[in-house]
């Protein structure tokens, strides 16, 4: 999944960091794609920033013992970054990051908070973790140091740590830095319908009191239409990123988001449209992935292998970013299964999240030892999260032990949460379950108790 920043630099930085997509805005549904495509891409204005960063390199040249120009510097790269979508700034902004933590450890919050946004950004989470609880210590009370902490923890898999630093700040739940952290812990945990109402609540309140606006204000709306789309409901999410384009036009997260909603809705060329219009901006893999899926779907098996191959060379500039977007992509077309498997077992060791095991789950089943995929998968499912492919992967493992009642609950319950999930899963699922029901399903009545309450 993609990761964005969100960064104050006046002060301590004000962590914001979420998993998401991006989101756009198309005036009518009945217009060509290209045509809709085209008028939702505005460039982001960015000339202030490229000056503001032409100033501070000048100034680190003329003075390379200015620690504060090193942590402005690389406040400014990380922005760009976020705003950009360009790796190379992310590099850029941990070196300046560095260079600043080299001239003065103490009292330079501002480098550390930006360290560990940077290694988090290149998923190197035990760094992270180290520079987080340095950032930590130079203010121990800081609901938002303290929510940053909290959510690398749940990226290690560490939830024990993770539940007791969200705990600590609780009392700050509507507090912009702290809500989508929580938001994201409870949905994680199966609280979907409560972190949504956080979400909702605390967006609320910032645009009321004025406290956000621009990219930040954007970033908050595609929160909250990253969630809806999660979860299948696909006008929610399309208004929140209405929102969030009109709040910052261009976005390539934003563009990003549509792409992902109109696959949703299976208008493939609208999609297709909106994803092309993203690369047109950044080398995105996680939007190359989507466009291999999509033009698998609608027939396309030469786009589908083109958007492959150019999706394999931009990898490599970032594979650890996208290590596991990539590796669930290489198991479904039964790529390098076993390769893929080897790395899922390494990453477990120092990472032990839900997604973590999904992956290993997934691997297991794709070599054919689904015994070890389903004790896996108990592991992914550990926490109740109402994930509609975890709960597919978890439904095609049961379905290859044999057990056809549980296949059916799982299937059932990602169609239930996102009947749109995935272009290619979402449906297989729909067979799938099918196929698991059977005649004990139409025996025990069940067919009609479905019918009644509007299930898959």
């Amino acid at each position: 999944m993609k990761r964005d920043i969100a960064v104050r630099s006046a002060g301590a930085v004000a962590l914001l960091i979420a998993v998401g997509w991006g989101v756009a805005e198309v005036s009518s549904r009945e217009r060509p794609a290209a045509t809709a495509v085209s008028d939702a891409v505005t460039s982001v204005p960015d000339q202030r920033l490229e000056r503001l960063i032409s100033t501070f390199s000048e100034r680190a040249r003329e003075d390379p013992f200015s620690a504060g120009d090193q942590a402005l510097l690389a406040n400014l790269y990380l922005q760009r970054a976020r705003e950009t979508g360009n790796y190379e700034y992310v590099l850029q902004a941990e070196s300046a990051a560095r260079q600043s933590l080299k001239l003065r450890e103490a009292y330079n919050s501002d480098s550390w908070g930006t360290l560990s946004l940077t290694l988090l950004e290149q998923h190197r989470f035990v760094e992270a973790r180290q520079a987080a609880e340095r950032l930590l210590s130079s203010d121990p009370e800081s609901p938002a140091f303290r929510a940053h902490l909290a959510e690398i923890n749940l990226e290690l898999g560490d939830y024990r740590a993770a539940a007791a630093m969200f705990r600590s700040v609780e009392a700050n739940r509507s507090d912009p830095d702290v809500a989508p952290r929580l938001a994201h812990w409870l949905e994680l945990t199966g609280r979907t319908d409560e972190a949504r109402t956080l979400l909702y609540s605390t967006r609320e309140a910032a645009l009321r009191g004025g406290r956000i606006a621009g990219e930040r204000a954007a970033w908050m709306h595609l929160r909250i239409g990253d969630l809806e789309l999660r979860n299948g409901r696909l006008d929610e999410a399309e208004e929140a990123f209405r929102a969030g384009l009109a709040a910052f036009p261009g976005d390539y997260r934003i563009l990003a988001a549509m792409a992902r909603l109109e696959a949703a809705r299976r208008n493939w060329e609208r999609s297709t449209a909106y994803g092309d219009a993203v690369l047109g901006q950044v080398l995105d893999p996680s939007v190359l992935i989507m466009l291999s899926e999509v033009a698998a779907a609608r027939g396309d098996t030469a786009a589908a292998a083109e958007y492959a191959q150019v999706l394999e060379i931009s990898i490599q500039e970032q594979k650890s970013a996208y290590h596991r977007d990539w590796s669930l992509f290489l198991l479904d077309r039964g790529s390098q299964t076993e390769e893929v498997l080897a790395r899922a077992e390494t990453e477990l060791k120092t990472r032990r999240d839900v997604y973590g095991y999904d992956l290993l789950a997934w691997a297991l089943h794709k070599v054919g030892r689904n015994q070890e995929a389903a004790a896996a998968m108990k592991t992914a499912l550990r926490l109740g999260t109402r994930d509609a492919m975890l709960l597919y992967h978890a439904g095609m493992i049961d379905r290859a032990l044999g057990n056809d009642a549980s296949a059916a609950k799982h299937l059932a319950e990602a169609l239930r949460i996102n009947p749109s999930f995935h272009p290619a899963h979402a449906p297989a699922a729909r067979r799938a379950l099918s196929a698991a029901r059977g005649p004990w399903y139409q025996r025990v009545g069940l067919w009609g108790k479905s019918a009644r309450r509007g299930d898959v």
